[in-house]
């Protein structure tokens, strides 16, 4: 793709990134064949293309372009981040960094109504914080006999209880777990269930209270900066495990996971950190990257659901995991469902069930068709905000993967 930037335009760093990922575009059109939101509302500026045309558009443009509104922003917010299109694109454009780019140049541009940043503001300061999602949950708990109908069906069942996890020191073999921000008070025995499971495998698993969310929400809704102090945080907090020789940084929720394997980019100019960051990169995994290397011969289950595995986006167009966790499972003895159109978003897109909820419903009313119509006992997941966002629909039964194993062993 042709650009037109200026010469001072060229020094700025988001430009000479942009103009490097806009020239790798051959505007083919490909991406549009498995877009979500294209597929919904048949508009070319919700379609990859169209959003990178507009995006070209916008950074080219001077400030006082008058062209520049909110009408450019809306195709942008209602992107999904699935990158799917990153899986379809012959090219190799990276789109998801594009989007970053150009969402926080609209925003500069065209500062959002006081409704929408004050409701970004409290996802922020609400969904980054485990303690404050705990007593969200627990209030909405006690009052939910209390709450209208339609808001009462939104509202998430009580947690299943996390039970006993083992003693973090009793391996040689030890690995770090990202505890998550609220994964803990919606899912506590998804990291537990999965402490247990490794434990079974000669590996102890070392929660860090320290380490606090990924810095995805954040960076997601734009607050970049602070995305990025969330990274250096965890960092520091994990960083003397890792001197003492770690051999994996392991995440339960897809979406943090695709999130920490690349701190090592979104880090590579900080001085302080770039080292460190592409150090923690290297290390993050997916628990399906550990569990596809172990004996798993050695687990014997006492049961065998017939299971619908959801493969989140984070998993599977982001970390390039697809099929992996569908390997474990019928290696383990579970009966797998088909499943159309897997790799089609469910629209949960981390908080974009909040921000878009009349498409985010569509998507996950889809989703769940597709994964029901094999019957499934149980839909399994390996992300915690598309467990959620599927369960709020009230209908077939959502855990996370590995909580499922965890209670099918003997």
């Amino acid at each position: 793709m042709q650009t037109h930037f200026t010469d001072a335009d060229r020094q700025k760093p988001h430009i000479q990134e942009a103009e490097r990922i806009l020239r790798t575009c051959v505007h083919c059109g490909f991406c549009n064949a498995t877009c979500p939101t294209y597929q919904l509302l048949g508009d070319e500026r919700d379609g990859p293309r169209g959003r990178i045309y507009l995006m070209k558009e916008l950074l080219e443009s001077r400030d006082d372009d008058d062209q520049v509104t909110e009408e450019t922003r809306l195709p942008l917010d209602r992107c999904l981040s699935c990158r799917n299109c990153e899986t379809t694109c012959p090219s190799g454009v990276e789109y998801h960094k594009l989007l970053d780019i150009g969402r926080a140049e609209i925003d500069r541009r065209v500062p959002r109504p006081a409704a929408e940043r004050a409701q970004r503001y409290a996802l922020r300061k609400m969904l980054v914080n485990p303690k404050r999602v705990k007593a969200l949950l627990t209030g909405g708990q006690t009052f939910k006999p209390l709450v209208p109908g339609k808001l009462r069906s939104k509202m998430p069942p009580a947690p299943v209880d996390a039970g006993q996890r083992p003693d973090s020191q009793r391996h040689a073999r030890k690995v770090l777990i990202l505890e998550g921000c609220v994964q803990p008070g919606l899912s506590p025995n998804t990291n537990a269930a999965t402490a247990r499971l490794l434990d079974r495998l000669g590996i102890s698993v070392t929660p860090i209270s320290e380490a606090g969310c990924c810095g995805a929400i954040d960076f997601h809704l734009n607050a970049q900066e602070a995305g990025r102090e969330r990274m250096r945080a965890n960092i520091d907090a994990w960083w003397p495990q890792i001197e003492q020789g770690v051999e994996a940084m392991v995440q339960t929720a897809s979406g943090c996971g695709a999130f920490v394997k690349e701190y090592g980019d979104m880090l590579k100019d900080d001085p302080a950190y770039a080292d460190k960051a592409k150090k923690v990169s290297e290390l993050a995994k997916d628990i399906v990257e550990i569990l596809r290397d172990e004996p798993l011969e050695a687990l014997q289950l006492k049961e065998h659901q017939r299971l619908a595995f959801h493969c989140p986006c984070t998993l599977q167009h982001a970390q390039k995991l697809n099929g992996a966790v569908e390997g474990v499972l019928s290696k383990l003895g579970f009966a797998l469902t088909p499943v159309k159109d897997g790799h089609l978003c469910c629209g949960s897109a981390g908080t974009y069930s909040v921000t878009q909820p009349e498409l985010a419903t569509q998507l996950r009313d889809n989703k769940l068709n597709a994964l029901e119509a094999g019957n499934p006992e149980v839909i399994v997941t390996a992300n915690i905000g598309c467990q959620t966002h599927l369960a709020s629909a009230n209908r077939t039964p959502v855990r996370h993967w590995v909580e499922v194993v965890d209670a099918a062993l003997v």
